[in-house]
C-alpha cells in the first residue's frame, strides 16, 4: 500500500514541477512549451514556476498536501489510518482543483497537462485510500477502475448532456420559463400526434421515431443473427466473402448508402427507369419516406448486430449441444431449446444497439426522409434552422432519451437473472452442432439475396467514381481519383498533391487513437458491471449508455457548450474529436463485453484469485484472452465509427482537423459527386485493410475445442499443444 502511495505522490509532484499548468494550443507532444523559453513563460510554465514567479499562491495548496502526505507515510500509521489520510488528501486536492477551475479563482485559460496528471493522481490516491478502508474488499485495482470510469462518464457524458438538457427550460417567446416552458414544449402536438391515417409519416415525430426504431431493431437483429449463424456454423467457399460483404455497410458513411439508393431507386434512378420502361409502371417517389429510411438503416445497422452476435454464437458450448443430441433431440430442437436461448444476451444487446442507433441516426433520414420526420432531424433543424430554438431541441432530446431508457429497462427485464454461462474453463470435445438442413437452406435463401442487393449498392458506389457524371456522361475517367489522391514526383521526392490527403491522414490518426481508448473504457466497464458489486450499479450502467442514446448532433452541440472555454478548453483541437468518439462509441464495446462476460463462468476469476493473482493479473491473463472476440468487435467498431461519423463531427471539426465525412459532405454540397464517391471508395478500402490488421493483432480466442471427427487419443497431443 505504501509503494502505491509513494508512486502517486511522485507522479503528482512531477505534474506540478515539470508539466505545463495551462493548456497548450499545439498539444503536449508538439513540444511548444519547451521551445523559445516557453517553459519559463506564464503559458508554458509548470505549477511550481507559477507559484514562485507569477504569484499564483493558490497552487501552494497542492504542495502542502504533498508535504502532509509524506509526513503521514513517515509516521508508519495503521493501514486504515493511512487509507483515511489518502481519502482526505485526494478529496481535498480534487475539490481545490475544481475550485480553481470553475470557482471564483477560475483562470481565463484552460487547464493543461500538468493539471490533468495531478487530477488523475489525486483520484487514484482517493480510491486507493478507499480500498485500504475495505471498499471493494480492499482491492485497489477495482476501486481505482470504478473511480476512473465514474469520473470519465461524469465529465464527458453527464456534464455535457446536462448543459444542453437544462436549456429545455429556456424562456419561450410568448412567456413561460423553467418547468412550465418544458411542459409546454413536451405537449407540442407535432411530437405526439396520432393522426396516422394518411400514413406513418403523418404521425408525431415521437411515434415515427419509435416505429422506425422498432422495425429497424427487429429486422437488423434478425439479419445479424442469420449472418452470424452462417459464418460460424457452416463451411464453404461463400463464408469468407460473405463475412467481408456483411461488414461493408458499417465501413461506409451512411449518406453514401443513401446516395446509392437514390441513384438506383429514386424517381429517376437507374432501376426505377428500367422497370418503368419494361413494364410501363409510373415512376414514383416510394423511396422517400419511412420505407427508404428503413431500408438504408437495415443496410447500415445489420452489421452492428452481426458484430455483436458473432462472438456470442461462437461462445455457445458444443458440449451442451452434444448433450442435447445424446438425449435424443433433433438438430432443430437442439437449436431452438439449447443454442438459441444461450444466445439471448447477444440478441438483446444487438437489438438494443440497433434500436438506439436507429433513433439517433441523422444521415439516412436527412437524405431519404422526405416528409417522414424523426426526432434526430427535428433536433437538427431546431438548432440550425431559422428559429434557432435550443429549448425545443433539448426537449426533443429528452423524449429521445426516454425511449432509449425504456428500451434499456425492457431489455434487462427480458434477460432477467438467468444464467447464460457457456465457457467454464473446461475443454470442449466436439464441434458445434450442425444446423438443421431446412434451417440452413432458409438462412441461405435470406442471406444470398441480401448479399446480392448489398453488392449492387456497392457496385453503384464504385462505378460512380469512374464516370464523368452519373446518368449524364458515363464515359470512363480517373480524374476524380487523381483530384482526390494524386501523387507526383519531383526533384525533392514524392508530393501528395491530391486535395483529400490531409483529411485522410487526420481521420486515420484520430481514429487510431480513439479506437483502443474506446475498447478500453467499454471492456473495463463491462467487467465492472458483470463481475463486481458496488453501490449505484444501475446508475453506473445507465451513464455508460447515455451518450449512445443522444443524437450525434446533440452530442456535438453539448461538447461545444461544455468545452468551449476554461477550465477545459478543447474546441478546435483533436482532443475534443477523440473524446467525442470514445464516449459516443464506447457503449458498443460495453454491450458486446457484457454479452461475452456473461458467458464466462465466475469460477475462472475465483480460481485465479485463490491462487494468489491480483484482480489486475486476473483481468490481464485470464479474462482478456477469453474476450478477444469482444475486444476485436469493440476495436473495429470504435475505429470504423470514428471514421464514418458525421452528425457530431460537423460541429467539432476545424481547419486544422477536418475529418473525412465532413470533407465528403463539403464535396457533395459543391456538386462534386464524382470526387466524393471516389473518396468514399478509397475510404472503404482503407478501412477494410485496417480491420484485417486489427483482427490479426488481437488474434483468436483459444478454447481447446477439438473437432468431433477426431478420436480422443488422437486429440490429446493437439490439446496439449493448444494449451502450451
Amino acid at each position: 500500500m505504501k509503494k502505491i502511495f509513494y508512486g502517486w505522490l511522485l507522479a503528482a509532484l512531477a505534474a506540478l514541477c515539470l508539466l505545463p499548468w495551462q493548456q497548450q494550443e499545439a498539444g503536449l507532444f508538439a513540444g511548444e512549451w519547451l521551445r523559445d523559453g516557453q517553459f519559463f513563460s506564464d503559458r508554458g510554465a509548470p505549477a511550481l514556476l507559477h507559484l514562485l514567479s507569477f504569484g499564483a499562491w493558490p497552487l501552494g495548496v497542492f504542495f502542502a498536501l504533498i508535504a502532509a502526505s509524506a509526513a503521514l507515510v513517515a509516521g508508519n500509521p495503521h493501514r486504515k489510518t493511512l487509507g483515511l489520510g489518502q481519502i482526505f488528501i485526494g478529496a481535498t486536492g480534487l475539490l481545490w482543483l475544481a475550485w480553481l477551475g470553475w470557482g471564483p479563482l477560475a483562470a481565463s485559460t484552460g487547464l493543461g497537462f500538468g493539471a490533468l496528471l495531478l487530477a488523475l493522481c489525486l483520484l487514484f490516491l482517493l480510491t486507493s485510500g478507499a480500498a485500504a478502508c475495505g471498499v471493494c474488499r480492499g482491492d485497489a485495482f477495482v476501486a481505482g477502475a470504478i473511480g476512473l470510469i465514474i469520473c470519465l462518464i461524469s465529465l464527458f457524458v453527464l456534464f455535457p448532456v446536462a448543459l444542453i438538457l437544462v436549456s429545455a427550460g429556456q424562456p419561450m417567446e410568448d412567456g413561460g420559463t423553467g418547468a412550465a416552458a418544458l411542459a409546454r414544449r413536451l405537449a407540442d402536438p407535432g411530437i405526439w400526434s396520432l393522426n396516422c391515417v394518411a400514413g406513418p409519416g403523418r404521425c408525431g415525430v415521437a411515434w415515427n421515431t419509435l416505429a422506425l426504431a422498432l422495425l429497424t431493431g427487429v429486422s437488423a437483429t434478425f439479419l445479424g443473427l442469420v449472418f452470424a449463424l452462417l459464418v460460424t456454423r457452416t463451411n464453404g467457399r461463400w463464408v469468407r466473402p460473405m463475412r467481408a460483404i456483411t461488414i461493408l455497410p458499417i465501413v461506409t458513411p451512411p449518406f453514401v448508402l443513401g446516395l446509392a439508393l437514390i441513384l438506383l431507386f429514386g424517381r429517376n434512378g437507374a432501376i426505377t427507369s428500367m422497370v418503368g420502361d419494361l413494364f410501363g409502371i409510373e415512376q414514383s417517389r416510394w423511396l422517400y419516406g419511412m420505407t427508404g429510411v428503413w431500408l438504408s438503416q437495415m443496410l447500415a445497422f445489420a452489421p452492428i448486430a452481426f458484430m455483436t452476435l458473432i462472438g456470442v454464437v461462437e461462445g455457445v458450448s458444443p458440449s451442451l449441444e452434444e448433450a442435447s443430441g445424446t438425449l435424443g433431440a433433433s438438430s432443430w430442437q437442439t437449436f431452438v431449446k439449447v443454442s438459441l436461448p444461450l444466445m439471448r444476451p447477444g440478441i438483446a444487446n444487438a437489438f438494443l444497439l440497433c434500436f438506439i442507433e436507429s433513433m439517433a441516426d441523422f444521415g439516412n433520414p436527412m437524405v431519404l426522409g422526405g416528409n417522414f420526420h424523426v426526432l434526430s432531424t427535428e433536433i437538427f433543424f431546431s438548432v440550425v434552422g431559422a428559429s434557432n430554438d435550443q429549448g425545443r431541441a433539448a426537449t426533443l432530446a429528452i423524449v429521445l432519451l426516454t425511449f432509449a431508457v425504456g428500451a434499456f429497462f425492457i431489455q434487462n427485464l427480458w434477460l432477467g437473472k438467468k444464467s447464460y454461462v457457456t465457457v467454464t474453463g473446461k475443454a470442449d470435445h466436439g464441434g458445434h452442432a450442425s444446423l438443421n438442413p431446412r434451417l440452413k437452406t432458409t438462412l441461405w435463401s435470406i442471406a444470398l439475396p441480401w448479399f446480392a442487393f448489398t453488392a449492387l449498392i456497392y457496385g453503384t458506389v464504385v462505378a460512380g467514381g469512374f464516370v464523368n457524371n452519373w446518368g449524364q456522361d458515363n464515359a470512363f475517367t480517373l480524374r476524380h481519383y487523381i483530384d482526390a489522391f494524386g501523387i507526383t514526383t519531383g526533384a525533392s521526392g514524392w508530393h501528395w498533391t491530391g486535395q483529400a490527403w490531409p483529411s485522410l491522414f487526420t481521420t486515420l490518426t484520430i481514429s487510431a487513437i480513439a479506437a483502443p481508448l474506446t475498447a478500453f473504457v467499454g471492456i473495463l466497464s463491462a467487467w465492472l458491471l458483470v463481475r463486481q458489486q458496488f453501490a449505484l450499479k444501475s446508475a453506473f450502467e445507465f451513464g455508460t449508455m447515455l451518450s449512445f442514446a443522444i443524437p450525434g448532433t446533440v452530442i456535438g452541440i453539448s461538447y461545444i457548450l461544455a468545452f468551449n472555454s476554461a477550465p477545459i478548453e478543447l474546441t478546435g483541437t483533436a482532443t475534443i474529436l477523440i473524446l467525442c468518439f470514445v464516449f459516443r462509441n464506447m457503449p458498443m464495446g460495453l454491450r458486446t463485453g457484457i454479452a461475452a462476460m456473461r458467458q464466462l463462468d465466475g469460477s475462472l476469476d475465483e480460481a485465479s484469485i485463490t491462487l494468489g493473482a491480483s484482480s489486475w493479473t486476473t483481468m490481464r491473463k485470464v479474462i482478456l484472452p477469453l474476450l478477444r472476440p469482444a475486444i476485436a468487435s469493440a476495436l473495429v467498431y470504435g475505429f470504423v465509427r470514428s471514421i464514418t461519423s458525421i452528425s457530431a463531427v460537423v460541429f467539432l471539426v476545424s481547419a486544422d482537423y477536418d475529418m473525412a465525412t465532413s470533407y465528403i459532405i463539403g464535396l457533395v454540397s459543391n456538386g462534386n459527386y464524382g470526387t466524393a464517391i471516389a473518396y468514399a471508395t478509397v475510404l472503404i478500402v482503407v478501412i477494410l485493410l485496417c480491420i484485417q490488421l486489427i483482427h490479426l493483432l488481437v488474434g483468436k480466442r483459444r478454447l481447446r475445442r477439438v473437432s468431433a471427427e477426431k478420436t480422443l487419443p488422437a486429440a490429446v497431443p493437439n490439446l496439449e499443444k493448444s494449451y502450451a
